[in-house]
């Protein structure tokens, strides 16, 4: 009876809720940090190695006199090389899956004076003198004129002044061969293998043929690769294979924004290369927006990552989607792989406003292994 008469007196109950309400706070001041949590799932000593991939931070035509010479979101690019600075294991590979600047010009010297501009805003950031090697990839911004058609002068102007960061580059296929090319692709889309990992680089926008990828020479890459046993495969460009769902969007769109609005079959032979292979995912920007989903006839993911400060995308669940950020793969010494996207709400004075108030936190997590 002492005892039941104990449990329903106010004192108890009182003393029970100050326990519970102490215990939340201190697992709230445990929680990880941003240099802390990226493996907290898995352990730092499991991973073999990561590496980070976002794109699309250039602004609207509207903000660019605001934003030159970058013509990069300034706030959310700044806030993103120190961050991915701060991780924990630092990342190997830092991919910025293109349209770094405006761009669209027929000026090649506007177009450098951007990319300079974007150049500089990096090299003063602490990503820059950090272990993680960043990898530049073009977008359409970067290859296209006012029209929205690549032309070789752009192609070269992103190759003078991206020239530092691309020491992997250069095994790419050149002009003509079965590709057709019109211009040399070798420093633009190229591959390189590091601890058993195949990277597959991509411009999704060649001269001559924008809104595609040398099928066959991918193909013919690929399989070198799986001869010489990579144990695992990534392809990073700018448009996606397959763009995010036009029955997602807000109001629904008319036309895929992939690599299948013009050449569907291409993009299908493409993909099927990265199936045959076992290739874990490609990553992509240019919708703006985050989503993670197994492509057809296989296991291979396709992650777009195209929240990197650019405005997003209307979407039909804008909340859940309405944040700036990147995503991190990591590769696991039991040969798992594991993503994880970080995103930070979008300020509400405007996508170039300061965000410090607006906290960076895990928005997805996932294995994206092969057989997962």
């Amino acid at each position: 009876m002492q005892i039941q008469r104990l449990f329903r007196s106010h004192i108890f109950r009182f003393i029970l809720f100050a326990i519970a309400s102490f215990s939340m706070i201190i697992f709230f001041a445990n929680q990880p940090s941003l240099s802390q949590i990226n493996e907290s799932a898995f352990s730092n000593k499991d991973v073999e190695f990561s590496f980070v991939v976002v794109g699309c931070n250039r602004v609207d035509k509207g903000d660019v006199d605001k934003t030159s010479p970058s013509t990069a979101n300034i706030e959310q690019l700044k806030r993103t090389f120190k961050e991915v600075a701060e991780l924990n294991p630092p990342p190997k590979f830092m991919f910025f899956a293109g349209d770094l600047v405006f761009g669209y010009t027929s000026d090649t010297k506007n177009l450098e004076s951007q990319l300079k501009g974007w150049r500089e805003l990096y090299e003063s950031s602490p990503l820059a003198s950090s272990k993680t090697t960043l990898i530049p990839v073009t977008g359409n911004h970067e290859t296209q004129n006012e029209k929205k058609v690549s032309y070789e002068g752009a192609e070269k102007s992103w190759l003078k002044v991206m020239a530092p960061y691309l020491k992997y580059a250069g095994n790419g296929p050149r002009a003509g061969g079965k590709d057709n090319l019109k211009t040399d692709q070798s420093k633009l889309t190229y591959s390189f293998d590091y601890k058993g990992t195949h990277f597959l680089v991509l411009n999704t926008d060649p001269v001559g043929r924008d809104w595609s990828v040398p099928k066959n020479w991918i193909a013919q890459d690929l399989d070198k690769a799986k001869s010489r046993f990579a144990k695992h495969i990534f392809a990073i460009g700018h448009k996606p294979a397959y763009s995010y769902p036009k029955n997602l969007y807000s109001p629904a769109e008319d036309k895929e924004d992939g690599l299948g609005k013009l050449y569907p079959s291409d993009r299908d032979e493409f993909w099927t290369s990265l199936v045959k292979n076992k290739a874990e995912a490609m990553l992509a920007a240019h919708n703006h927006v985050y989503y993670r989903a197994k492509g057809p006839n296989g296991n291979t993911w396709q992650i777009i990552a195209g929240n990197g400060g650019s405005k997003l995308d209307k979407v039909v669940d804008q909340a859940k989607n309405n944040a700036f950020g990147y995503t991190v793969v990591s590769v696991m010494k039991d040969n798992r792989v594991m993503v994880t996207s970080y995103g930070r709400d979008v300020p509400k004075d405007g996508y170039l406003a300061p965000s410090d108030k607006y906290p960076t936190t895990v928005r997805d997590r996932g294995d994206i292994s092969w057989n997962s």
